[in-house]
């Protein structure tokens, strides 16, 4: 196996699906994925390919500019969250000083009407202040404390989280009781959507918009069905970055391949998000 292959950041669902393309469209290169969590891990761990590796845990601008300098990667991507923007930064400077091309995957956004849109975490609970009933907080944990200090009042809070330590550690520190907190792994359909709104009387949703992988339309009918009101928090701005057969392409001429037989399809996918 040879080295000098690509590095990919995050565990997002098109990360996973453009390692995997990478993968198959290189397959005596090495390609890895740093993920956060024992979550993007356990995804890419089914029918893993060969020539895929895996690396698990947050990592610091220091820690980035070492993993790189350990690997002797030709290119790295970021695929993280688009609200992840402390990581975005520290992956530009660290690929700075180690002189790698980084490259942004692009996240389309999803159009909003009818959705209150706030500008960050504590925005959206000043907007739930003013809006009676339960609230089903889909945006993550690691917000989720800020959010109930803002709020108030946590006893109206639902949080939808991943099934990790990190997560219930979190839920326990905002103060949510446990009869209250949703661990699960998406994707969600529209019709659990429905199910959970019903079965705990919601009334808000709060949420970030994760796209069509991160099933944001599906979250969206729901709410819509159920009569919730829906508040969103902004997406921060972004760079341009490129879609997922550009990505490719670029990649295989870093790499000084060739384009025969080209990038293969890309499956759809969902994001393990709340």
């Amino acid at each position: 196996m040879e080295k000098g292959g690509i590095v990919v950041f995050g565990g997002t669902a098109e990360g996973r699906e453009l390692a995997l393309a990478i993968c198959r469209r290189c397959p005596g290169r090495e390609v890895w994925v740093s993920v956060a969590t024992g979550c993007g891990r356990e995804l890419l761990e089914q029918g893993r390919p060969e020539n895929l590796r895996l690396r698990e845990g947050r990592l610091d601008r220091e820690g980035m500019a070492g993993f790189f300098r350990q690997g002797g990667f030709a290119a790295a991507v970021d695929a993280t969250h688009p609200y992840a923007r402390e990581v975005s930064q520290n992956l530009r400077l660290a690929c700075r000083e180690a002189g790698l091309p980084c490259l942004g995957l692009r996240r389309e956004a999803t159009p909003l009407p009818g959705c209150r849109v706030a500008e960050d975490i504590r925005g959206a609970a000043a907007v739930c202040r003013e809006l009676p009933g339960n609230i089903l907080l889909a945006t993550g944990a690691k917000e989720l404390p800020a959010f109930c200090r803002e709020l108030g009042t946590p006893e109206r809070v639902f949080p939808r989280v991943l099934p990790v330590e990190e997560s219930l550690r979190q839920c326990r520190r905002a103060g949510i009781p446990a009869r209250q907190i949703v661990a699960m792994m998406g994707p969600f359909s529209r019709g659990l959507n429905l199910a959970l709104m019903e079965q705990l009387s919601i009334a808000v949703l709060v949420t970030k918009d994760g796209g069509a992988a991160g099933g944001m339309p599906e979250k969206l009918d729901a709410a819509r069905e159920h009569g919730a009101e829906v508040v969103v928090i902004r997406r921060p701005p972004q760079e341009e970055g490129l879609t997922q057969e550009e990505m490719i392409a670029r990649l295989a001429e870093i790499l000084g391949l060739g384009q025969e037989g080209g990038a293969s399809p890309l499956p759809g996918g969902k994001e393990a998000r709340g």
